[in-house]
């Protein structure tokens, strides 16, 4: 049984790294967190928008509001050169 943790350290955790977001609608963004504020929304630069793990093309800098976000995990080191993968 996992315990359940505080998103907000994690988040901030992952401020200023590289992370790969879902969302509720099936669509993939990958980029560099610059923010996040007390709504957990989130601030991206160099944006990459993947839907069903083909990219469609840069997106620069994005909003994201909280309610649409599916999940958020970081990237490895070896991951961030590589193409994203289902």
């Amino acid at each position: 049984m996992s315990l359940p943790i505080n998103p907000k350290p994690f988040l901030n955790s992952l401020t200023g790294k590289t992370v790969i977001i879902k969302l509720k609608w099936g669509m993939d963004y990958k980029g560099y967190l610059v923010s996040v504020d007390g709504y957990m929304n989130l601030q991206l630069a160099n944006t990459e928008e993947y839907i069903n793990g083909e990219p469609k093309g840069n997106l620069g800098e994005v909003l994201i509001r909280c309610n649409n976000i599916l999940y958020i995990r970081g990237v490895d080191e070896e991951e961030k050169d590589t193409e994203m993968r289902d």
